[in-house]
Parts: structure tokens; sequence; C-alpha cells
């Protein structure tokens, strides 16, 4: 049943000002759908954390499934994970089944069909691994390049080992093929070709920005130590020789929340509010946060915006929290500027004035 919610929100900023947001429920009674990306202005892809690939037509509310031939398995954190469309391409990210209950966080290609479409494979992350955690596992185009994020599958230290996928940002060609200018090939010879950046745990987010052009990613640390900041060629975030800020679940000390040599985040949450999908906003509806960062989380329940400058924290406000439950993606409407997000409660949200 749709309903709408409207909230009044005062924003502080260089000044302050109030205005009105409006939340409107577009669908619910779905099973943990888990991201969305728009084909045009009315239609969009998402997917079901349980295999299921679905189209919607935002008007109507016609809903299609759309058969495939991916080899996945629905365990734990891990299933169908992200979709992206581009150029009548659709590239989703999911939890490989590898056999004996071994999975990997895997990428594949098909060409957009309403009704069937067959992927195949361009990126499998190496080696597969018996644990249903940190798939990581969302993607975005720069370049004609596409960006992977890798999660450590509960692994910790395989985050620093860059013989292997787990833990880091992956960067490879459109149809799978390696750049010529990635990190290997630039100095960082012991690095497997696809890997981009290392020393990542889980991360839930990733954007590029319309303004800078420069990608920027979210990522859960363990009991606390969620972090925001940039992917950045050849460096080493620090999981698990760095926590963050957090502690591992027991309580114990993992390592210290940063210290030179290693990537620094623009914005550390200690405690963790299990932080999700981002976007970088540009658009009309909500023009006065042109390139500020939009954040979802899962254990908050809250949509966040981050104004930030050089990879400089300028402030951070909660837009709502515990509203429409956890949110698990996030995306722009890029011709209206409106903002749609899924929640882990089975549901499509738009976001507008």
């Amino acid at each position: 049943m749709k309903k709408i919610f409207f909230l009044v929100l005062l924003i502080v900023d260089t000044n302050t000002y109030a205005y009105e947001i409006k939340l409107e429920k577009i669908l619910d009674g779905l099973n943990k759908p888990w991201s969305l990306t728009f084909i045009d202005k009315e239609n969009i892809i998402f997917t079901e954390k349980n295999g299921n690939l679905f189209t919607l037509d935002l008007k109507s509310k016609n809903i299609k499934k759309i058969k495939h031939n991916l080899s996945l398995i629905n365990i734990g954190q891990g299933g169908l994970l992200d979709v992206l469309y581009n150029n009548q391409n659709v590239y989703v990210s999911y939890s490989e089944n590898r056999g004996n209950w071994e999975t990997s966080t895997s990428v594949a290609k098909g060409v957009f069909d309403k009704e069937n479409i067959t992927f195949s494979n361009i990126f499998r992350a190496e080696p597969p691994i018996d644990s249903g955690y940190h798939f990581g596992s969302r993607l975005v185009i720069k370049d004609n390049h596409l960006y992977i994020t890798a999660g450590e599958r509960g692994k910790g230290m395989i985050a620093q080992d860059p013989s292997m996928h787990p833990g880091s940002i992956i960067r490879i060609n459109l149809d799978g093929s390696i750049p010529n200018d990635n990190p290997k090939f630039k100095g960082k010879k012991n690095w497997l070709p696809e890997i981009f950046q290392i020393g990542v745990r889980n991360p839930q987010g990733i954007a590029l920005s319309p303004f800078d052009e420069k990608i920027y990613l979210t990522n859960h640390g363990a009991k606390g130590g969620d972090w925001f900041g940039t992917a950045n060629f050849g460096e080493n975030y620090g999981w698990k020789i760095l926590g963050w800020g957090g502690t591992n679940y027991s309580g114990t000390k993992i390592g210290p929340k940063w210290k030179p040599g290693f990537t620094k985040a623009i914005k550390y949450w200690v405690p963790s509010i299990a932080v999700s999908a981002m976007t970088i906003y540009k658009g009309k509806e909500f023009e006065k946060w042109n390139g500020d960062a939009l954040i979802t989380s899962l254990k908050d329940q809250s949509l966040r915006k981050i104004k930030f400058q050089e990879n400089k924290l300028i402030n951070e406000e909660i837009i709502f929290k515990k509203n429409i439950g956890r949110i698990r993606d996030i995306k722009i409407q890029k011709q209206t500027g409106e903002i749609y997000m899924l929640s882990d409660n089975g549901e499509i949200w738009r976001m507008f004035k």
C-alpha cells in the first residue's frame, strides 16, 4: 500500500533555512531488495538478494521478472547484489557458487533484455572462500573502466595481501580485460593486475562524483570504524593493521584509527552506523546539496549528508532517521534530481520536495 510521509527538516549550513521533504513509498512486499539502477527516466532494474532480477515501470508500477543464468548462492550476506545499467548492457555483482560451499565476489555482464539476460563473468575474486560475510560488491563506471568493491570475506589480513582479490578495490575494462595502467604495471609488481587499491573490509558503497571525477567509497568497520573516503591508485586503507577507531566484536583492540603510510578517510563513525550505499548528489530537486555525499546506513537507519572539500570534512547532517528502515541502496534520477532508495523492509522509496 502506498503511503506518503512528510518531514520538515532544519538544515544548518552557511545560512539557516528550513524546507519540506516528502518520502513516497513506490513499492513494497519485496524480498530483501539490494540494488537499483535506472534504464531511463521512468524505468529501473532492481535485484533481490535471493537471486531475482526485475524491471519496474515507475509510472504504472508494473513489475516484470527477468530470467537469467547466474549460478549464485544466497548465503549470509551474499546473493544477487549490485546492478548497473550502462549503454544497453547490464552489470551485476553476486556471490558466485564455486562448489563445496565456497563463493567469490563475482561480476557478470549481459545485454539488456526485458525477459531474459544471458550473463558472462568478467571478474571473479580469487581465491574462493567458505564464508557468508563481507562481499562488498558495489559497481561504478568511470572512463570506460569498471570499479568493483570486493570485501575481505571476514578473513582480516587477507586485505593486506595483494596477491589475492578479497579486501580490495578492483579496476577492469568494461569487457573484463585489464587496463595496462593499473598499479601492477606502475610499480606494484606483486599486486594482481586487477587490483586498484587494497586494505578495505566490507565496502558497501561506491560512487563517481560528477564534480571532481573522483570515486568515493563507504566501508563497514568492525565494532565501530565505518568510514567514507576516496578510491586512490595503488594505496592501502590499512585493514586489518588499522581498526579505524573500532574494535573486534569481542572487544579486543584491532589497531590505531590511522597512521602515516595508509589512506586516510574523510569521515569515520565510532560507534558504527553500519554504513551502506552512497552517492554524490547532483540535481535540481535539492540544488543546495550539489556536490555533497548522501550516505545510507543499516543499523542506524539514517540518510546522512556529508559536505566536504578537497577530502576534508566540513559537516555532517542527518536528513532523516528510522523512517523507512535499514536503507540498502540510493540512486539519483538524473533528469529530475529526485532520490530513490531501497529498504530492507522490502520497499522502494522516492524522496522529493
